[in-house]
């Protein structure tokens, strides 16, 4: 029997991730949760039917799923994970059938793995993090919560992403690499250094 979800968000992340709930064929979208200009307009044919005065109405042990998109910061994906985790929403993995995650890696709760990405042995991703399409984590990675490795992106075996850490698309981390929290990597960026917390290098 299919799980009721509810996504928190309704832009174009929201539809990434409507796109991998429905190819999954465990879950079912039962609530999109937008914006009050959003409300009653549709996404991909679903309705969008909460605003935040509607999460009162939500019941404990419902599951979720953050569907708003990061670069900047991760601070509305932290904001809306951390309010519903408080009163008692259920964050699953979600995984894309074309993905490769391996046996010998672990992922925190409430992380989209999308299309065609890849994670190999040894990795470990926190909380609420994106690992979006064909991005490639190599072995014996460490990935903080919060964090959104974008489209294409390679991480080498052995790095360290700090929490919020923004990785832009086909950027390329040298192995062993330790990034503080709240970067942002721009697109294509080839890292070769340590970085500390709140840098931005493009």
């Amino acid at each position: 029997m299919m799980k009721k979800i509810i996504i928190i968000g309704a832009g174009g992340h929201a539809k990434s991730c409507i796109d991998i709930i429905e190819s999954s064929s465990k879950y079912k979208i039962s609530h999109i949760l937008g914006s009050k200009n959003e409300f009653n307009k549709k996404i991909l044919n679903y309705k969008i039917n909460l605003v935040d005065k509607d999460l009162n109405r939500i019941k404990k042990n419902q599951l979720g799923i953050i569907g708003i998109g990061q670069i900047k910061n991760s601070k509305k994906r932290k904001y809306y994970y951390d309010l519903l985790k408080s009163i008692g929403i259920k964050f699953p993995v979600i995984k894309s059938k074309k993905s490769y995650v391996s046996k010998h890696a672990y992922l925190g709760d409430g992380t989209v793995v999308f299309h065609g990405a890849i994670i190999n042995a040894g990795v470990k991703v926190g909380q609420n993090c994106i690992i979006n399409s064909q991005a490639l984590i190599e072995h014996d990675v460490l990935v903080d919560n919060h964090v959104h490795i974008s489209t294409g992106a390679k991480i080498n075996g052995g790095c360290k992403i700090g929490s919020g850490t923004f990785v832009g698309s086909g950027a390329v981390i040298k192995q062993n690499i330790k990034i503080g929290k709240n970067c942002i990597i721009g697109a294509g960026v080839v890292l070769k250094k340590n970085l500390s917390n709140n840098l931005i290098i493009k």
